[in-house]
């Protein structure tokens, strides 16, 4: 039978496949659009299947907050390489992605967020959107994590650097502004928690140890010691802890003596940046070369 240059145009808006791969599968479903979709649907789950096994350690950060600035998510989205990240398909899925966690309070995981309507009142699923997108752009990708905050005698300032910092802050009192200033802050310089007490116990015992070791080392009496370690711990918990760093935008004070300055208090915040933690997969090109041409010889 003869497939229409206008049904196959059709096709492909609704898959973004293309143009000779929906004309194929219109000729096995003998012109049936929708046969066609859940055929390439099928084929496309099977392509995402290939390449589960790719590293996918770049990608976006994406942020929503709530008009009232009482609610906020924050998603990472992942891909193989910062080509794809820059992609206006992969880059509208991860926006979808953000929408539908805002939409969906009851979603605390990210298997129950891969079953959730991509978009509203729309069959098609989180998890359906990924496989389509890996099956058209070609790499491995997924919903790597998600947090939410909602606060009721805060708010939430947020923070993004580029696509691949986010940071989402609850804060009382003080101004919208500077509330986005700490966020800032916090996307520079990183801190583990807000202040001293908030450090793991088994992290300053941890530096406690290290330091002690150097410090026995200088021969010095062991009261001399103690006071050198103390000393590095003060420091230590100085450079990790939001309340005791350098102010970004002015080193002369630190962040805890600007917060007390505006009467503001941080109550909880999370940053996130693309890939952190994870292990990418160091590839050598010319060896990689080398082995196939090897392969092709032996062939």
């Amino acid at each position: 039978m003869t497939i229409s240059a206008s049904l196959v145009k059709e096709l492909r808006e609704r898959t973004g496949a293309g143009m000779m791969e929906c004309k194929k599968a219109l000729a096995d479903t003998g012109g049936d659009i929708e046969a066609a979709i859940e055929l390439m649907r099928k084929s496309g789950q099977a392509k995402a299947a290939k390449k589960a096994g790719r590293t996918a350690a770049d990608g976006v950060i994406v942020i929503r907050v709530s008009p009232d600035g009482k609610r906020a998510v924050m998603v990472e989205v992942n891909c193989e390489t910062d080509f794809v990240a820059k992609d206006a398909n992969f880059q509208a899925f991860a926006d979808a992605v953000a929408d539908c966690l805002m939409a969906n309070d009851a979603i605390d995981d990210v298997a129950a967020l891969g079953a959730a309507p991509l978009k509203a009142a729309e069959p098609a699923t989180v998890e359906d959107g990924r496989q389509a997108l890996i099956a058209k752009i070609g790499e491995n990708m997924h919903v790597r994590r998600f947090v939410r905050f909602a606060t009721s005698n805060g708010h939430i300032a947020s923070y993004r650097h580029g696509v691949r910092i986010g940071v989402l802050v609850d804060h009382e009192g003080g101004s919208a502004d500077l509330g986005k200033d700490v966020a800032m802050h916090i996307a520079a310089s990183n801190p583990l928690c807000v202040d001293a007490a908030d450090v793991p116990a088994e992290t300053v015992a941890k530096e406690r140890e290290i330091y002690a070791a150097q410090a026995a080392e200088s021969g010095k009496p062991d009261n001399i010691v103690e006071k050198m370690v103390d000393g590095r711990i003060r420091k230590f918990l100085e450079e990790v802890t939001l309340s005791g760093q350098p102010f970004v935008k002015d080193p002369e004070t630190t962040v805890g003596k600007l917060l007390a300055k505006g009467g503001a208090r941080v109550v909880a915040f999370r940053r996130f940046e693309v890939g952190e933690g994870v292990e990418k997969k160091q590839s050598d090109f010319a060896a990689e070369v080398a082995e196939a041409a090897a392969a092709a010889s032996k062939g």
